[in-house]
């Protein structure tokens, strides 16, 4: 059906050799030069082996994903049994594909390499937040993309080392819990949510940031992912509508030359938990498809926060970010502003 697998291998483009299952080898620290470094907050096994039966809080399988979008993954590298896994694992080999062109281009600007670090990987090997991450970073992608039902929680020794992470001056944090979809108990109300981002491969109820929430609780980062919020959509490029961005707050220059972010169907909301307009600068916000609707756009909201900054302050010499990892991805298309906000974040003085 799918033609000889010699045949599918001979069709991949060729690139440079790709290892696995290799220890990292630290960057020595060069002036000028960022160390970037991803740390996704899952454990993989956790993820994979989700019962399919259950329809909520997992992700998809690749046989999924292939149905839902067909026929955009029926190319041999992705539907051949030989070639891709098919179920939630092959579904989850599709972030790490996707964050490939980020991790490229920011070695471009810095010189360094991006390695990618999981809580707990494939080969079941665990890693927590701790020195083996965070001695050679200077900014530190956390995707939180850990379903809540797989409990993931940060320890204290984990919040402690991120803690000393953000006392040294000119490190950056990024956070990106991902979207907090049928939170409520009403299933009118998941129903109405689930209508109005409009991603069949998304469940009623799918909560993510476990990990994130308890490591935010442990710094005091008074932000809060919520719900899965639908952006507008530009009428003539069906790309996303420009962000309405706080360049006054930006002095930083973190959206320098940038005017939209991803077109993912559902995005979070970073709701601040407290009143602080100068601790929690609102960079951008997004706004809202309001053709579905939706509890929060009901609420009288039109815009979700897309990008939140917390400057630097007191003992923390570092600065956090709010933004989804949806932004660093390439699943859900690119174009020149995503690839200027991520030369930012490389370059950052």
């Amino acid at each position: 059906m799918y033609g000889a697998e010699s045949d599918s291998v001979r069709a991949q483009p060729k690139g440079p050799a790709r290892t696995y299952n290799q220890n990292h080898r630290p960057r020595p620290y060069t002036a000028g030069r960022r160390r970037v470094s991803i740390y996704v907050s899952w454990s993989f096994p956790g993820e994979a082996n989700r019962d399919v039966t259950v329809m909520d809080n997992r992700f998809s399988t690749m046989t999924e994903v292939r149905r839902a979008e067909w026929p955009r993954w029926e190319g041999r590298e992705w539907a051949h049994p030989g070639l891709f896994q098919q179920g939630i694992a092959g579904g989850l080999e599709l972030f790490f594909r996707s964050w490939t062109r980020f991790q490229r281009l920011v070695e471009e600007v810095t010189g360094h390499g991006v390695p990618v670090c999981q809580r707990v990987d494939q080969a079941g090997f665990r890693l927590p937040l701790d020195e083996r991450v965070l001695a050679d970073t200077d900014t530190l992608l956390v995707f939180g993309l850990d379903h809540n039902v797989t409990e993931q929680t940060a320890e204290p020794a984990e919040i402690e080392a991120v803690r000393q992470f953000l006392s040294r001056e000119g490190t950056c944090l990024v956070l990106g819990p991902h979207h907090d979809v049928g939170a409520s108990d009403d299933l009118k109300v998941r129903a109405q949510e689930y209508n109005h981002h409009g991603d069949s491969l998304v469940p009623r109820q799918q909560r993510f940031g476990g990990y994130l929430r308890s490591l935010m609780q442990g710094l005091d980062i008074p932000i809060e992912n919520r719900f899965g919020l639908r952006p507008a959509a530009d009428k003539d490029s069906n790309r996303p509508a420009p962000l309405s961005a706080n360049r006054d707050l930006d002095t930083r220059g973190w959206l320098e030359g940038v005017t939209t972010f991803s077109s993912h169907m559902h995005l979070p909301h970073y709701a601040p938990t407290r009143d602080d307009p100068k601790a929690i600068r609102v960079l951008a916000k997004q706004p809202i498809d309001l053709s579905r609707p939706h509890p929060f756009t009901e609420a009288g909201n039109r815009e979700f926060n897309a990008l939140v900054w917390l400057p630097a302050s007191g003992s923390r010499g570092g600065d956090v970010l709010m933004a989804d990892s949806t932004v660093f991805s390439t699943l859900f298309g690119m174009d020149e502003s995503l690839d200027r906000f991520w030369k930012n974040l490389a370059s950052r003085k």
